[in-house]
C-alpha cells in the first residue's frame, strides 16, 4: 500500500467520525438548560441496581464495552512495554549496588507502605460504594510496593513482587472480566448484562451485582500491569548494562 492510498484511506475514515461526531453534538442538548437525560437516566439505572456510586455504575454496568476496552488498551500497552523493554542479545544483567538510603526515608517508606497498600485495597473493595474504584485503587496499591525501592533497595523489592507472578495476574485479571461478560451470555442474557447476581442491600459490600466483581477484576489487573510495566523500566534502570558499557 502507496502512501498516497494510505492518506486516502485516512482522509475517508476522518471525514465519516468528523459527520458522526458533528451530528452527535447537534442533537445533545444546550448547555444550562434543564434536561439532563443523560444523568437521570444513569442515577436511575444506578440507583435501580442497588450501586451507590453512579460513576462505578456507568464503568461496570452502563457502559462496560468501553472499559474492557480501556482495559484492553492498558493490557496491549503493557504487552509492547515488556516485548520492547526485554533483555538484549548484546546486554547482560548484573547484580545492583547496595543502596545508601538516608534513615529517616527508610522508616518513612516503611511506616507508609503498608498505609499505602491497605488504602489502594480499600479503594478496590469499595469502588461501588464511594469515590475511586479499581483502576484507582489499582494504582495506589501497585506503586505502594515501590516504595521499598525508594526505603531499602532494588534487591528488596524484587523479593516483594515476583514478576511472574504479577505476569500471570495481569491475564487472569484480563481472563475473568470476559468471563463474567461470557457469563452474560451463557445465562441467556446479554454479554456483560448486571442480571446474573441478586443486587443486594444498598450501600453494602455485596450490592451493585456484577459491579463489585468487574471492578475487583480491573483493580487486578490496573495493579499487576502497573507493577509489570514498572518492573521493566527499573530493569532498565538498575540492572540491565550493555556488554561494553553501562
Amino acid at each position: 500500500m502507496n502512501r498516497r492510498l494510505r492518506l486516502g484511506l485516512l482522509a475517508v475514515g476522518g471525514a465519516g467520525l468528523a459527520a458522526l461526531l458533528v451530528a452527535a453534538c447537534l442533537d445533545l442538548p444546550s448547555f444550562g438548560g434543564r434536561r439532563h437525560p443523560y444523568g437521570e437516566r444513569v442515577v436511575h439505572a444506578s440507583l435501580a441496581r442497588h450501586t451507590a456510586n453512579t460513576v462505578a455504575s456507568v464503568n461496570f454496568d452502563l457502559r462496560g464495552y468501553d472499559t474492557l476496552g480501556e482495559m484492553s488498551i492498558l493490557f496491549a500497552s503493557v504487552l509492547g512495554c515488556v516485548v520492547l523493554l526485554r533483555q538484549a542479545r548484546d546486554e547482560r544483567r548484573a547484580r545492583p549496588e547496595p543502596a545508601d538510603v538516608a534513615r529517616p526515608v527508610r522508616r518513612y517508606a516503611l511506616i507508609v507502605l503498608p498505609v499505602a497498600l491497605l488504602t489502594g485495597l480499600y479503594v478496590i473493595a469499595h469502588g461501588q460504594l464511594s469515590p475511586g474504584g479499581g483502576f484507582q485503587g489499582g494504582v495506589v496499591a501497585a506503586t505502594s510496593l515501590h516504595l521499598l525501592y525508594l526505603g531499602a533497595d532494588y534487591t528488596a523489592l524484587e523479593r516483594v513482587r515476583p514478576i511472574g507472578v504479577f505476569e500471570a495476574a495481569d491475564a487472569l485479571a484480563a481472563s475473568a472480566y470476559l468471563v463474567l461478560g461470557l457469563a452474560g451470555l451463557l445465562a441467556g442474557t446479554a454479554f456483560l448484562a448486571n442480571t446474573l447476581l441478586p443486587y443486594g442491600t444498598f450501600n453494602t459490600l455485596s450490592s451493585g451485582g456484577t459491579v463489585p466483581l468487574l471492578n475487583a477484576a480491573i483493580g487486578m489487573e490496573v495493579a499487576s500491569a502497573v507493577v509489570v510495566l514498572l518492573a521493566r523500566f527499573l530493569d532498565q534502570a538498575v540492572e540491565i548494562e550493555e556488554e561494553h558499557g553501562s
